[in-house]
C-alpha cells in the first residue's frame, strides 16, 4: 500500500494549494521586482556550489523545492524583466503572456501534427495570418512558429540552398559538381547567419560580411562589388541576408535596394527582423516595410517587440510550402491513413517533430492587448529612447554613437581619457561598475572599432523615472571616474 501511495501525481489537494501559493509567488514577484537585484555578481561555479550534485534518490517535498528555488535560483538569475534591465532586446513578458504559459504547461500537448492537437495547429494558422496582416506582408506568404530566430533563419537558407541545388534533401553536398555558395549580410548582422551556414554546409568562411554606411545599413555598392568579385572567382552568390534592426544600433538596411540586387542575380532575399519589424504595427512606421514584398523570407521575434513571452520566432516565406517538401518525412508511428485534406501538420516544415503550443501565448497577449495597446506600448518605447538621446545630447561629456532608429540607443563618454583606447576602456568600466551594483544592466558593443554603451527599450515596466534612475546612474559613474 506504501508503494501504490508513491505512483501517480502528487495529490490533488495540495495541487491546488501549490497553485494558489504560485499564484500569490508570481503576483509578488512582479509587484516588487524593480526592488530586487537585477543580476548576481557571483563568479561561474557559484550556483552549482549551492546545489547538491547527487541525484536525488528519495523525494523531496514541495516545501524544500521551493525553498531552494528562492535562496538559490532566483538570486542567480539575470531578471530580464526588471525595468531597469536595459540590456540587450526587450525580450519582456507580461501578465497575459504568463497566464497563457502556465495553461501551456497544463495542456502539454505536442503541436506536431494537426491530429495530435487541432486547436494548436489551427490557432498557429491564425496568429501567423493576424501577424502577417499587421506586417503588411502579401496574402501568399506563409508562416511557421519555431523558437528563436537562429532556427528561422536556418530554415530560410535551407530553402534557398534547394532552390539554388535541387535534390540537395535527397542528394547532399557532396560528390556533386556544384560551386561554392556565398551569403552576403552587413557587418552590423546577427551572427545567426554563420551558424545557419555551418549547418547547412555551406560554411563560414562563405558569409561575406558587406561594409556599412554612415547610419550602420548595408552599402549596396559594396554589396554589388563583392558579388561581382565572386561571380570572377567562381563562387555562386546564394542568398543575402539584408536586417530591419541591427543587433548594436537597430538600423534598417536599404530592402528595396538590395531587393533589386537580389533579383538581378536570382539571389534569395531573407529579411531578418527579429527586432525591427514588429515597428510595422504602427502606422507612422510604415516606411520599415519598404521592399518587404520583395523578399522571400522574414523572420520577427514576438518575444522582442510584442510582448509575447520566450520563447516565440514566426518565419514567413512567400511560398511556405517549399519547407514542406525539403523537410517533410512522415514516421509511420505518426501516419495515419484517413488524412484530412485541409490538414497542416508543422512537423512537416521543419527539423523539428516535437513541438511546443507557442502559439496560445501570442493569442492571448495580442487579444489582451490588441493592435491599439501594442502599437501603444511601442510607441511609449519609441518616446523613451528619443528622451534618452535628448539626455545625452544636452550633457557634453557624452555623444551618440548611431542614429536613434528604435528601442535602441549607442552612446559614449567622451572625456578623461585623451585617446580613443583610453575612452574605450572608460566606457567599459562605466558599464561593468553599474551592471555590479544590481541597480541596473547594460550592454557595450563597438562600433567602427570604438567600444560604446548601449541601452534596449522593450519592457512594459519601464517608466520614464526608471530610465531617469539609468541615466542618473551612468553619469555620475562617469563623474567618479
Amino acid at each position: 500500500m506504501k508503494d501504490r501511495q508513491r505512483l501517480g501525481d502528487i495529490p490533488e489537494e495540495e495541487f491546488r494549494k501549490r497553485l494558489h501559493e504560485l499564484a500569490d509567488w508570481i503576483a509578488d514577484y512582479r509587484e516588487h521586482i524593480a526592488e530586487r537585484r537585477i543580476a548576481p555578481n557571483d563568479k561561474p561555479g557559484a550556483i552549482l556550489a549551492q546545489l547538491d550534485r547527487t541525484p536525488p534518490e528519495t523525494a523531496a517535498s514541495l516545501d524544500e523545492i521551493f525553498a531552494d528555488v528562492e535562496r538559490v535560483i532566483v538570486p542567480g538569475i539575470a531578471h530580464w524583466a526588471h525595468p531597469q534591465f536595459m540590456s540587450y532586446f526587450g525580450c519582456t513578458t507580461t501578465s497575459p503572456g504568463i497566464l497563457a504559459e502556465m495553461i501551456t504547461g497544463a495542456l502539454n500537448v505536442n503541436a506536431m501534427t494537426w491530429r495530435t492537437s487541432p486547436a494548436a495547429t489551427e490557432l498557429e494558422t491564425l496568429v501567423l495570418d493576424w501577424l502577417r496582416q499587421w506586417l503588411g506582408l502579401p496574402d501568399e506568404f506563409g508562416g511557421v512558429v519555431y523558437d528563436t530566430a537562429s532556427i528561422s533563419t536556418m530554415h530560410a537558407l535551407a530553402a534557398a540552398r534547394e532552390q539554388a541545388a535541387p535534390n540537395t534533401r535527397k542528394l547532399g553536398l557532396s560528390r556533386r559538381s556544384l560551386p561554392t555558395f556565398r551569403i552576403y549580410t552587413s557587418d552590423q548582422a546577427h551572427s545567426s547567419v554563420e551558424k545557419g551556414a555551418i549547418a547547412l554546409g555551406i560554411g563560414e568562411e562563405n558569409v561575406q560580411r558587406v561594409p556599412t554606411d554612415a547610419e550602420f545599413r548595408m552599402d549596396v555598392a559594396a554589396l554589388r562589388e563583392m558579388i561581382a568579385l565572386d561571380l570572377r572567382n567562381n563562387f555562386r552568390p546564394l542568398a543575402v541576408v539584408a536586417t530591419v534592426g541591427t543587433t548594436s544600433t537597430a538600423s534598417v538596411d536599404p530592402i528595396p535596394e538590395i531587393a533589386q540586387v537580389c533579383r538581378e542575380h536570382k539571389m534569395w532575399l531573407h529579411i531578418d527582423g527579429a527586432y525591427g519589424a514588429g515597428l510595422a504595427l504602427l502606422p507612422e512606421c510604415k516606411w520599415v516595410g519598404a521592399g518587404w514584398s520583395e523578399a522571400d523570407s522574414l523572420v520577427i521575434n514576438p518575444h522582442k517587440m510584442l510582448f509575447v513571452p520566450l520563447d516565440f520566432s514566426a518565419l514567413y516565406l512567400r511560398d511556405v510550402g517549399r519547407l514542406r517538401r525539403l523537410f517533410a518525412l512522415t514516421p509511420e508511428h505518426v501516419h495515419l491513413r484517413d488524412p484530412i485534406g485541409a490538414e497542416i501538420n508543422y512537423m512537416d516544415y521543419g527539423v523539428q517533430l516535437g513541438r511546443r503550443f507557442r502559439a496560445l501565448k501570442a493569442w492571448v497577449v495580442w487579444r489582451a492587448f490588441g493592435r491599439d495597446g501594442l502599437a501603444a506600448r511601442i510607441r511609449d518605447h519609441l518616446r523613451l529612447a528619443k528622451l534618452f538621446a535628448d539626455w545625452i545630447q544636452e550633457d557634453k561629456r557624452f555623444e551618440l554613437s548611431a542614429p536613434v532608429m528604435m528601442g535602441v540607443v549607442c552612446f559614449r563618454c567622451k572625456v578623461g581619457g585623451g585617446h580613443d583606447e583610453k575612452i574605450d576602456i572608460i566606457n567599459s568600466q562605466i558599464v561593468e561598475r553599474i551592471n555590479a551594483s544590481g541597480r541596473a544592466y547594460l550592454t557595450q558593443t563597438k562600433l567602427r572599432g570604438r567600444t560604446v554603451m548601449r541601452i534596449g527599450l522593450g519592457n512594459v515596466l519601464t517608466t520614464e523615472a526608471h530610465l531617469r534612475n539609468v541615466w542618473e546612474m551612468i553619469q555620475e559613474t562617469a563623474s567618479n571616474l
